[in-house]
């Protein structure tokens, strides 16, 4: 065995993790274009916003809710705002930023889709495991990284330290 190398049980942890979360993206992605036109990334955006104040915010904050970078946010929200479900408006506060608002239309769409991805949801994840089993899977992940559990904006990454509010 190489030094630092996995050790066969550590291999399965990691492997199993990796193999189980791309399969239900892929999964929950294929069943979200194929019965409503909109991809699993469209929808996180559209869910965030749906779940927010006024039903918008900043892109920054909506970008740190769905995990993705900025850039990758502006071209999704790009297309978001082809298809009439989100707005960018100017920030009232600072003008050098812009909130997402959620449109009627993108409200519809983001209902119409969420039954169908809660079902994926369940049928492909939670389905098989106890009520313990997901008590205990909630747990290891806030070990693993604090926050992940909770939903909200992006946990703390390791070393990485939130501003204490004041």
């Amino acid at each position: 065995m190489q030094p630092n190398a996995l050790d066969p049980l550590e291999l399965a942890a990691w492997r199993g993790f990796l193999r189980v979360h791309s399969s239900l993206i892929h999964d929950l992605d294929h069943e979200l274009q194929a019965e409503h036109d909109l991809p699993l990334s469209s929808y996180e955006v559209l869910l965030t916003l749906a779940s927010a104040e006024g039903r918008q915010m900043r892109m920054s904050e909506v970008a740190d809710s769905v995990l993705l970078s900025r850039s990758g946010l502006s071209r999704l929200c790009d297309r978001l705002e082809r298809q009439g479900l989100i707005e960018r408006r100017e920030c009232d506060t600072d003008r050098r930023g812009f909130n997402a608002r959620l449109t009627d239309a993108g409200l519809e769409r983001f209902r119409d889709a969420q039954r169908t991805h809660l079902d994926g949801v369940r049928r492909a994840f939670l389905a098989p495991l106890s009520r313990d089993d997901l008590r205990r899977l909630a747990g290891m992940w806030e070990t693993v990284l604090p926050g992940a559990a909770e939903g909200g904006s992006r946990p703390e990454r390791r070393g990485e330290r939130r501003p204490v509010a004041r």
